[in-house]
This record gives C-alpha cells, sequence and structure tokens, in this order.
C-alpha cells in the first residue's frame, strides 16, 4: 500500500526545468503523501543506479524500511533552450516598463538571437559522449566488442532465469492506471 512507502528517489540524466525534482513530481501524480520525502539524482548515465543505491543505503542504514527508486529519462523531449543572448534579453524585458526602454530593448533584438541552443548529450567539461566514452575505456582496457556483447548478453540472460526462478522477489513492479 501507499502508506507504507516512506521514500522516494529517482534518477535522470536530463532534468526538465519545471520538474526538476521528477521523483517528487511523479509521487505526487501517483498520489502518494505531500508528506513523502522525495529527491533526485543527476549523475549522468548512471542516475538510476545510484537511485537505487541510495535507496537501498537508507534500508540498510534503518533509515526507512519501504522506498521506491528508479529512473526517468526525457531524451524523447528535450528541453531546448534560447541561446543566451535572447534569455537575456526575455529577462530584461520584465524590468522595462515605459514605452521608450521597451522600443530600446527590442533594438537590441537581432533575428540570430533566436537560434536555439540543442542539448547535448555530453559530458560538459571534456564534450565527451557516453559512446566516446566507453570506446575508449574499453580500448584501455583491451576489451573487446564481442567481448561486450557476450558479457551484455550473458547479463540478460541471468537477470531474465533469476526472474523466472523468483530469485528477484525483494524487486516489486508499481504499475498505476493511466498512462505508461
Amino acid at each position: 500500500p501507499k502508506e507504507s512507502i516512506e521514500y522516494i528517489v529517482s534518477g535522470s540524466v536530463i532534468a526538465e526545468p519545471r520538474t526538476c525534482n521528477v521523483a517528487r513530481e511523479a509521487a505526487l501524480c501517483a498520489g502518494f503523501s505531500d508528506r513523502t520525502p522525495c529527491h533526485t539524482v543527476t549523475q549522468a548515465c548512471i542516475s538510476s543506479n545510484q537511485a537505487i543505491t541510495s535507496a537501498m543505503g537508507y534500508i540498510a542504514l534503518g533509515n526507512y524500511d519501504v522506498c521506491i527508486a528508479g529512473g526517468v529519462e526525457f531524451l524523447s523531449d528535450v528541453p531546448i533552450r534560447f541561446s543566451r543572448s535572447m534569455r537575456k534579453l526575455m529577462l530584461s524585458a520584465n524590468k522595462a516598463k515605459t514605452p521608450l526602454q521597451k522600443l530600446k530593448l527590442l533594438s537590441k533584438f537581432r533575428p540570430g538571437m533566436l537560434v536555439p541552443e540543442l542539448p547535448a548529450v555530453a559530458e560538459f567539461t571534456s564534450g565527451e559522449t557516453m559512446g566516446h566514452s566507453g570506446d575508449r575505456l574499453a580500448a584501455a582496457f583491451g576489451v573487446s566488442r564481442s567481448e561486450q556483447d557476450e558479457f551484455a548478453l550473458r547479463s540478460h540472460t541471468l537477470a531474465h532465469k533469476a526472474t523466472r526462478e523468483g530469485l528477484l522477489s525483494d524487486v516489486v513492479p508499481v504499475t498505476l492506471p493511466g498512462n505508461s
């Protein structure tokens, strides 16, 4: 039952600005109490795993008995921002009160300011994508593509077998009516 859930944590790579604590928004939309504490982890591609680790830590330390952990992704609808110059102009518009101030502000507008900033799923400081990073690490450790594929197949096969044999009984899917 929902009342037994003591904490909710979720991971996300790219945050939607309107729902930066997506764990809280999802919990409220799912009908959990507004007294249920929630937080969102943003740690690149391992965000959901970190959310699960956080929940496990809360349970292991005795802080909570029942937590929900998971993850979401917005790659199908990533936030696309206006350029920095356009954002600055738009924020300045709030300060312009008189018609002359507004006209002066409008004179600073340039069509090039409308070119959006497309998000990149890349490390901010290095510009490296996860794929490039994975290829670089595989080369550094001498792991071939076929070895990676064999490992992935084995992992999925063992997970499927464990599910069939009931060995993952501590993993409980939570489904709610409505859109999925």
